[in-house]
Formats: structure tokens, C-alpha cells, sequence
């Protein structure tokens, strides 16, 4: 059965970083200005020869996702389910070894939570979880898509990887996309950052979405945490999983988030910081790089930083948000998965989008079409 894995076998992290710095500013324009561009051309505009170019990679880019876009910006918002995890993980406030308070919505907290959700006007919610496949598994998420799916128009999860056959479950009571980070390709720094529990299986991770695809799920998310190592080769490594399920999977649609690490209850300080400019280069490299995608930007960034990026590439956004369960009715002070910047309010972000002259959308798609 072919996987992700025979492609990214055939790569070294150290050849491949070393290439994308090796590139040149005439590496760099070509790139920017060919019609269709190659991997090659996807490094060059990754490295840090194209700096100098960030300016003319994001108005490139915003001529692009006008093209293909428009003046839209589609809003989600997540839904926490539970911070239950059996994963250590270095980065997270939900991991294992923090002593912290855990708490599971029951039925009548999850229909509470969605209910609010629904009166901010949010038609498409995001379910997220830690990772306890004893306590929050399959037979929880299917119950939890039951109770919500006639509240929302579109349901996205974020949660533990799962099997193949158990992506086909979920789909049958709704389930229409499924967002899963790698959070680094460089398989020796992930075990140090995920020392113990299933999330250790790095290539179990490296081909969920393969699974994600064989289902037949009609969306799925990829990403990386951005300052867990070089951002460069793991954005390279991104786009060229996205290259590959475009070929594998090609009925799937697919999305790229950019998750800055953030602070949290016993987490670590970026080993690598991604600043502002870094950030403009890694969004506006994504949309050269492939046009038709959808790019999500989540409330980790600070208010202006988020209205500056609406013209630069973004299509999806998060507002409001909470990252605990029960945040936005039954347990405001649960442990939060990290902190986040944009603590505006839904309205807000709303005029924010408008007075920009952009049209927000509650939700993804519609079954009908």
C-alpha cells in the first residue's frame, strides 16, 4: 500500500535545509515570476534569499488569492471536547505529565457549548481533544457528531489519529474534514518533544493522512508548530506532503494552517522564533506555491498582526476562541491547551474584516451543491 513515507524516505532534513539555504536571489525572482512553480522553485521562495522579496511575494500573493478567492474570509471556531491526553509532549498544556485538572464535556455540557457556539452566528465548529483514546476514542467522537450535527452546517475535527475504517465511521454521521499536524518532519527532534504515548509513533503520524484520504474525507488540514526547529525545511516538507495527496487523493480538498508555539501550562519557549516578516514570507511562499489551497489563521496571533494578513493570502480564520473545554459556558477556567493573542470579540473581528472590505463566511460549504 503506497504512503507519504516512500517519498519522504527518499529526502534527508540536512540536504534538504542545506539546499534551501544554498539558494540564490535569481532563484528566488524565477520563482516568483514563472507561471507554475516546482519544488525547487518552493525552496527558493522558503529561503533566506527571498527576505529581500517578502514585499513582492505577498503582493503576488494577494493577486493570487483574489483570483481564486475573492473578497471572503470563511470563519471557524474550535470546540473543545476534552483536555484529557495520554501523550507526553514538551510544547503542550494538555500533556500527560501536567498535574493539572482534566475535564471531559458530558452530553449536556457538549449541546450547551454547541448552542452557544451557534448564537455568535458560527456555522462550521472545529472539535478538538487531547489524546486519550481510552476515555475520548471513536465510539465519543461518533456520540459527540450525533448530538451537534443538527446544530452546525459543517463539523472539522482535530483530534488523536485514527484508522482508517474509523475515519469511514465518523463519516457516516457527518464528519466532512479532519485537520492533523506533524508539528516537525525532523524525526529525531520529534521523539524528543514526544518522549512517551502514542503520538511517539512518528510515521504512524507522518501517514494519517494517507488514512484521511483512502476514508474518502472530503477535506483535510496539515501544518507544522512553528519553533519547534528550522521553519524553513519544515514548511519545505509541508508543502511536498500537500504535493503528494494532491496526486494520491486528488477528490480531497486540503488546507494549510500556521500555528505559532504559544505559551502554556508547563510548555517550552520557542527553540527557533518565527518573527512577523518570517511568517508574511511562509504564507506568501504557500500561495505561489499552490494557489487553489486554503490557507487558516488562528487567534495564536495578535489583533493587528491578523487584520495586516487578510490581504495577504489568508482565507480561513478563527475568532472568539477558547482552548479549554467547556471555555464558553460550563467551565471557563479549565486548563487551556495554550494561551492565544486576539482575545477580541466575535463582532469585532467582524468589523475588522468589513471595514477592510471583505465579506465574512459562516460557513464552508453547502450540501446541496
Amino acid at each position: 500500500m503506497h504512503s507519504f513515507t516512500t517519498v519522504f524516505n527518499n529526502y534527508s532534513w540536512e540536504e534538504t535545509l542545506d539546499s534551501i539555504y544554498r539558494k540564490t536571489p535569481d532563484d528566488v525572482l524565477r520563482a516568483i515570476y514563472t507561471p507554475k512553480r516546482s519544488l525547487e522553485d518552493f525552496k527558493a521562495l522558503l529561503s533566506p534569499a527571498a527576505s529581500q522579496y517578502v514585499k513582492l511575494m505577498a503582493e503576488e500573493s494577494r493577486r493570487l488569492t483574489l483570483k481564486r478567492f475573492g473578497k471572503t474570509i470563511q470563519l471557524y471556531i474550535p470546540l473543545y471536547l476534552s483536555n484529557e491526553c495520554q501523550n507526553i509532549c514538551t510544547y503542550c498544556g494538555f500533556s500527560y505529565d501536567n498535574k493539572l485538572e482534566r475535564k471531559t464535556l458530558t452530553d449536556a455540557e457538549l449541546l450547551a457549548e454547541a448552542e452557544f457556539v451557534k448564537s455568535m452566528g458560527y456555522r462550521h465548529v472545529l472539535l478538538v481533544s487531547g489524546e486519550a483514546n481510552q476515555t475520548v476514542g471513536v465510539d465519543y467522537f461518533e456520540n459527540a457528531l450525533k448530538l451537534i450535527g443538527p446544530v452546525f452546517d459543517h463539523v472539522s475535527m482535530e483530534v488523536q489519529p485514527l484508522d482508517e475504517h474509523e475515519y469511514k465511521k465518523l463519516m457516516s454521521h457527518g464528519l466532512e474534514n479532519v485537520l492533523v499536524y506533524q508539528e516537525t518532519y525532523h524525526r529525531e527532534d520529534y521523539k524528543i518533544h514526544h518522549p512517551k504515548g502514542k503520538k511517539s509513533n512518528f510515521d504512524y503520524r507522518l501517514e494519517t493522512p494517507d488514512r484521511i484520504g483512502r476514508a474518502g474525507v472530503r477535506k483535510m488540514g496539515l501544518g507544522v508548530l512553528l519553533g519547534l526547529d528550522d521553519w524553513r525545511a519544515d514548511c519545505f516538507f509541508t508543502g511536498l506532503h500537500v504535493n503528494y495527496l494532491e496526486k494520491a487523493y486528488w477528490k480531497t480538498q486540503y488546507g494549510i494552517s500556521f500555528p505559532r508555539l504559544r505559551p502554556c501550562s508547563g510548555g517550552l519557549p520557542p527553540k527557533l522564533p518565527v518573527s512577523d516578516r518570517d511568517f508574511v514570507q511562509i504564507i506568501s511562499a504557500y500561495r505561489l506555491f499552490k494557489p487553489e489551497i486554503e490557507l487558516s489563521l488562528s487567534t495564536r496571533e495578535t489583533p493587528e498582526f491578523r487584520d495586516q494578513l487578510i490581504h495577504l493570502g489568508i482565507t480561513s480564520m478563527s475568532a472568539g476562541s477558547k482552548t479549554n473545554p467547556g471555555g464558553y459556558t460550563v467551565a471557563s477556567q479549565s486548563l487551556e491547551q495554550f494561551e492565544i493573542s486576539d482575545e477580541r470579540k466575535v463582532p469585532d473581528v467582524i468589523q475588522a474584516i468589513k471595514s477592510q472590505g471583505y465579506e465574512p463566511v459562516w460557513k464552508d460549504w453547502d450540501k446541496t451543491f
